[in-house]
């Protein structure tokens, strides 16, 4: 009986050791993201612009966007975000979705020249903590050759008695809903890496998320910064 006692105050004092705030507001500002990442399109050429928005609680939604180009002389681009690239130059794709009478966009900068040129970024950000625990470190999220890599900086340390602590990439930095769940956390402290599969596309979540998995509590996040 003692026992039970026992492990189930252990649990009590490990689910308020969790918690940074009492409350969570799980709500974020809509947002329409193009995710295609083209720096230049060879003149003559056709190419497909992706984008993705995402509602107030930082799910993916399928909406009907409108594109437009900055110069139809210099670019056409279709309702589907098919472009054709007409002659060299400089132009602003725009995509745009209205909700609620106010008008959500997003706008990439594209060349037209003499061959096309996909931009290969590398991401970065930086952990900030949200509960009682250590946990602080930089990371950069880049391509590889079978998707992405996560990688975390020789500055992160976490505390090795979390319970239960998950990384995720997320739209909402306050919930594990709609998130893309990497793993278990086994390593707290040093540089180290995770493995992102090629479903995932490098700028399709715009933060690092810290979970306490099984009483889903957060722990801190990080959000990228490019």
């Amino acid at each position: 009986m003692n026992l039970q006692i026992l492990s189930y105050l252990f649990l009590i004092f490990i689910f308020i050791s969790c918690i940074g705030d009492d409350f969570v507001d799980d709500a974020v500002e809509p947002e329409l993201r193009i995710t295609t990442l083209v720096d230049t399109i060879r003149q003559g050429d056709s190419f497909q612009f992706e984008v993705m928005y995402l509602n107030n609680v930082g799910q993916q939604e399928n909406v009907e966007v409108s594109w437009n180009s900055s110069n139809n002389s210099v670019l056409t681009i279709d309702q589907n975000g098919l472009a054709n690239a007409v002659k060299t130059g400089n132009v602003i794709v725009t995509a745009s979705y209205e909700s609620d009478n106010s008008i959500i966009e997003d706008q990439i900068e594209v060349v037209v020249g003499m061959e096309t040129v996909i931009n290969n970024i590398t991401r970065s950000g930086t952990i900030q903590v949200t509960s009682n625990y250590i946990l602080k470190g930089n990371f950069t999220l880049s391509e590889n050759n079978d998707g992405l890599l996560l990688e975390i900086d020789e500055s992160y340390e976490a505390s090795e008695n979390l319970p239960g602590l998950y990384i995720y990439l997320t739209n909402n930095p306050s919930t594990t809903a709609g998130a893309f769940e990497i793993g278990a956390v086994t390593v707290f402290e040093g540089t180290h890496s995770y493995d992102i599969p090629n479903s995932v596309q490098l700028n399709q979540y715009s933060h690092v998320l810290y979970f306490c998995k099984p009483f889903n509590v957060k722990i801190g996040d990080g959000e990228f910064i490019n």
